[in-house]
């Protein structure tokens, strides 16, 4: 106690000698926490530019595995769809949808319809916000076109995508992720976890594009008398495999700029992304070769990105063992999936974007209930978090499918989905675009 009041009437006769002294230090304390702040705010502003940008690329792998899973004579028209779904959404996405899903009265019957309507536009924050969420949008819209390749009038999918961007996107999006912003949406209320998109961006879009092929039928020539499927071969593998080492690349921005903060759990989370999808190209390489006696080149491609869509919602939660057999599993289910929408459901999907976008999807979704290492069932969290992550799954599914097939259906009765039997034979680059993606490589001519 006596050296306690000594210290206390020091720190009065230092007052009393030099007030200014007494307040310089809470003072330089101040603004050295303001600045700190500042330069965390810029911090965070530059990375989630970066991924943003990283995430923007993925537009070309899209484009590059769907080219490459394709004919020849449909190349340009899969660049045409993967340029346009992108430049299309962002208007869409820009003026009704990002208030749709972020405004503080969004949802479907919400006010926020018009650029950013319902969001303070004049922060730096909020700018680079909308950014990264515009490339997600147009992730989501873009998933469709390669289920939809080869036989889909160019009209009819710039139609989709303004209407993807515009409502079913953002809609659902404010159910999961509007409070990362001014919303707030159910899902989220209930503790639905979803980090960076499995449901919220690729099921959706796997949905999506389920519904399209269906409404579409089936390429020419696909399905012979008996209804057993023909295998069309894509014209360039080695394209195909380009585009998924780009979307490999792409999802470091994907997953860990899902943060939006620049800090230390951006390495974590790419190293369970990393994880994931190296096993579920491996898996999916196993399971192909004992199914198929040999080791198929485009499934281990699909198992990369069944990888990655399966650690994308769980990836900032679970250990790498976790991320290793969610992305394992992501791997096995991509193979299965494949061969069971083609032969025993008789979906048309050039490319198995459903399969790696809407079932992986659902699997990363459900992992999250059960691998989180905070709330999943197998780390003591109860069935609870699993039984959330099944709801926002299975609205997903009701929501996206169910809407994808009134669009699609209104679209063909409309301004029409379908090209003629006469430009799906001679290709949609001469019948839609009037030009060839290899002048003077094939045997057919725009003349």
């Amino acid at each position: 106690m006596k050296k306690l009041r000594l210290n206390l009437m020091l720190i009065v006769l230092l007052a009393l000698a030099s007030p200014a002294a007494a307040l310089a230090a809470p003072s330089e304390s101040s603004a050295v926490e303001a600045v700190k702040e500042e330069l965390q705010t810029n911090i965070n502003i530059v990375w989630t530019c970066i991924a943003a940008f990283l995430v923007f690329f993925m537009q070309a792998g899209f484009a590059m595995v769907e080219a490459g899973f394709t004919r020849a004579k449909n190349a340009v028209n899969i660049l045409m769809k993967n340029l346009m779904d992108f430049s299309v959404g962002t208007m869409a996405f820009f003026l009704v949808g990002f208030g749709l899903m972020f405004g503080k009265t969004n949802g479907l019957f919400g006010t926020t319809l018009f650029a950013m309507g319902g969001v303070e536009p004049g922060t730096d924050w909020n700018w680079t916000f909308l950014i990264f969420q515009t490339v997600f949008a147009a992730t989501a819209a873009t998933i469709v076109s390669g289920a939809m390749a080869e036989r889909t009038k160019f009209v009819g999918y710039l139609a989709y995508s303004f209407f993807i961007t515009l409502l079913i996107y953002p809609i659902f999006g404010s159910w999961a992720w509007g409070g990362l912003l001014d919303g707030g949406g159910w899902l989220e209320k209930l503790g639905f976890l979803d980090f960076a998109g499995s449901t919220v961006v690729h099921s959706v879009g796997g949905w999506l594009a389920l519904a399209g092929a269906i409404i579409l039928g089936p390429r020419i020539g696909k399905y012979g008398p008996n209804g057993k499927p023909k295998a069309i071969l894509g014209h360039n593998i080695p394209l195909a495999a380009l585009g998924v080492f780009i979307l490999w690349f792409g999802w470091f921005g994907f997953n860990p700029g899902s943060t939006t903060t620049g800090d230390g759990s951006i390495g974590y989370i790419a190293v369970t992304t990393n994880l994931s999808a190296a096993a579920g190209a491996i898996v999916a390489m196993v399971v192909s070769w004992v199914i198929m006696s040999k080791p198929d080149a485009s499934m281990a491609l699909n198992g990369a990105l069944a990888g990655l869509v399966s650690i994308t919602a769980p990836c900032d939660g679970v250990t790498p063992a976790g991320a290793i057999v969610i992305g394992a599993v992501g791997g096995a289910l991509v193979v299965l999936s494949v061969l069971f929408i083609d032969h025993i459901l008789k979906v048309d999907d050039p490319v198995g974007a459903v399969s790696v976008h809407g079932v992986c999807g659902v699997w990363g979704t459900l992992a999250t209930g059960l691998f989180n290492i905070n709330s999943g069932l197998f780390y003591g969290g109860g069935p609870r978090q699993l039984g959330v992550q099944a709801l926002g799954a299975g609205a997903a599914f009701v929501w996206a499918f169910g809407l994808g097939l009134v669009l699609f259906y209104a679209i063909k009765k409309t301004i029409g989905l379908r090209v003629t039997p006469e430009e799906e034979l001679k290709g949609l680059d001469i019948g839609e675009h009037g030009m060839e993606a290899y002048a003077g490589f094939q045997v057919f001519t725009t003349t």
